[in-house]
């Protein structure tokens, strides 16, 4: 086992959540940009993909194992959208408030709101890993039109969970890091790595 991995973001809601969740195992995540690599093109149609790209190339520039998860949205009127470009979907610079504001507008006057958030692990020991460990899960939920709720990132004002009768914004962020995509692909993803342990 090891005792640090670099995350292969950027994105300190994830760094927040996967530091939690890591925790107790007494790994500690190191986020990429401290180690001075820069942000890894994303040039795939599938999560999985991009997750793998991702750790391969924060563990070459480190040398370190590293952990990277590709995830976001999927909107089931929008025939899976905007999927991989969930942190781009109203395009460049990143902005989850026009990110927001545009799966609104196109969700206008649609009756089936249904989306899944989707998140891909992939942990790789070096950068040549030729068995990274990779484990996914969906979280099931609803697209509302009007933002609630202060926590999380993304789009977790806008997804309403029927289950808990609140958006993901306003999950208390202990609840989210037991239930969430990244928590259920976090569980399978221990599992596997106790295996190699």
């Amino acid at each position: 086992m090891f005792d640090k991995l670099v995350l292969a973001s950027n994105n300190a809601g994830k760094l927040r959540e996967f530091s939690a969740l890591f925790a107790p195992l007494g790994i500690t995540l190191v986020p990429q940009r401290e180690l001075g690599v820069d942000e890894c093109a994303e040039p795939y149609h599938s999560f999985v993909e991009n997750a793998l790209e991702k750790a391969r190339h924060a563990s070459r520039v480190t040398g370190l194992p590293a952990l990277a998860d590709d995830s976001g949205i999927c909107v089931a009127a929008l025939g899976g959208a905007p999927g991989v470009l969930s942190a781009r979907f109203a395009g460049e610079p990143k902005s989850d408030a026009r990110n927001n504001a545009l799966l609104v507008e196109k969700l206008q006057g649609e009756s089936n709101r249904r989306c899944w958030y989707t998140c891909v692990l992939v942990l790789v020991r070096h950068a040549d890993d030729p068995q990274p460990l990779i484990a996914d899960a969906v979280w099931m939920g609803e697209v509302v039109d009007t933002a609630a709720g202060e926590g999380g990132f993304g789009y977790d004002p806008y997804v309403w969970l029927a289950d808990y009768g609140c958006t993901v914004a306003e999950l208390p962020s202990d609840e989210k890091n037991r239930v969430s995509h990244r928590a259920q692909a976090m569980q399978a993803l221990l599992a596997k790595l106790k295996a190699f342990a």
